[in-house]
């Protein structure tokens, strides 16, 4: 992937603009509200205070997408949707077969798209282009690790090959506080947001929900108990039954079970043998995570819709833009326009992961290699 770091004349300037006219927007929508609440209602001084508070701390309103509306179109024909199954599942972000000697200024028919992986089914996939143009996709080569999907795009009933324009990574990482934009297909900014922390590892917690017997002479482990709400609860499982093998792979005792499971991300399907009133049955369980399978209800409320998969990541940024699930998968910039992630799960509230640029092209790159340019 080609690592430009050169600013356009445009972007220098917003730049140094960027920071006066977030706040003069900010502070404008705050006195627009003030002086109508005071026009048309007797609205208390505290209560208006209150609403001042809640508006400037709003960076989601109609005067600042358009303030960063020139930002997100520095990706023009950049970012596709992903739809599988005949629902859209995520954003794919289109990258250059050749990452040496393509950049983000040069319109080709020659491109691929990457995705988040986990969201994808064995379903048809398609991707819709900005003017509304669907195209067949495939998966040329996936990364567990990352979550990530190479997709090739085929061409159409007519037989044509879309003109895209592939994105430019680059390397460089954002501070603490920067804020940062992310587009979708239309150039329509999803939403803008803050970096609240730099690259770093986000633990895997994946969850199939059984407590399994610490004891027991017999090979394979004994389901002691299982969680409401869980993989185990979804795929039927029951106290008592023994998990012999994990997608055919034989289990010696409870720490081998264990073992094998934590290999399992979340959203990923484990093949389960298991022993019950002596028969031997087969049990498909998709592996959930840990924090939404123990979430209260109010917390799952509060938090909203989240990806499949939150973690077990190697290496991402934090931010606290509001994506939803389906918005994953394109590209996150900062205030210049460069593209220095891919947004990859939205955890929380007010947590949101990104690949950063520099795993993104080490990943697509051995991607490449592996798709053997098909």
């Amino acid at each position: 992937m080609a690592i430009d770091l050169r600013m356009t004349s445009w972007k220098r300037s917003l730049r140094r603009t960027f920071a006066v006219a977030v706040t003069a927007a900010l502070v404008n929508v705050s006195l627009a509200g003030v002086v109508a609440a005071q026009e048309e209602t007797s609205v208390p001084a505290w209560l208006q205070e209150r609403l001042v508070e809640r508006v400037m701390h709003r960076r989601d309103n109609g005067e600042m997408m358009q303030l960063v509306r020139p930002i997100a179109e520095s990706v023009n024909d950049g970012v596709v949707g992903v739809i599988c199954g005949g629902r859209p599942v995520s954003l794919g972000t289109v990258v250059a077969r050749s990452s040496l000697h393509v950049g983000a200024s040069v319109p080709t028919t020659d491109a691929y798209v990457i995705t988040k992986r986990s969201e994808l089914s064995n379903d048809p996939i398609r991707v819709r282009l900005r003017d509304g143009r669907m195209f067949p996709a495939r998966v040329a080569a996936v990364r567990r690790r990352s979550d990530l999907a190479l997709l090739v795009i085929e061409r159409d009933s007519t037989g044509t090959l879309p003109m895209l324009r592939p994105v430019t990574l680059t390397s460089k990482v954002p501070t603490v506080g920067s804020f940062l934009i992310s587009p979708d297909r239309t150039n329509r900014v999803i939403g803008l947001g803050v970096m609240g922390a730099g690259p770093r590892r986000v633990a895997y917690r994946g969850m199939l929900g059984v407590q399994l017997n610490p004891g027991g002479a017999t090979a394979g482990a004994q389901v002691e108990q299982i969680l409401p709400n869980s993989s185990a609860s979804e795929a039927g499982l029951e106290s008592g039954d023994r998990i012999i093998a994990i997608n055919g792979q034989m289990q010696n005792n409870r720490d081998s079970v264990m073992s094998t499971l934590r290999m399992v991300f979340p959203g990923e399907i484990v093949q389960l043998t298991i022993v019950r009133d002596g028969d031997t049955k087969e049990v498909s369980a998709k592996m959930r995570e840990a924090s939404i399978v123990q979430e209260s209800e109010n917390d799952a409320r509060v938090n909203g819709a989240r990806n499949i998969r939150l973690s077990g990541f190697e290496e991402a940024l934090q931010h606290d833009t509001v994506l939803n699930p389906d918005q994953c998968g394109g590209p996150l910039l900062n205030s210049d326009g460069n593209v220095i992630g891919i947004n990859i799960a939205r955890a929380g509230r007010v947590v949101s992961y990104a690949l950063p640029s520099s795993l993104v092209t080490v990943e697509v790159s051995s991607m490449i290699a592996e798709a053997g340019g098909k």
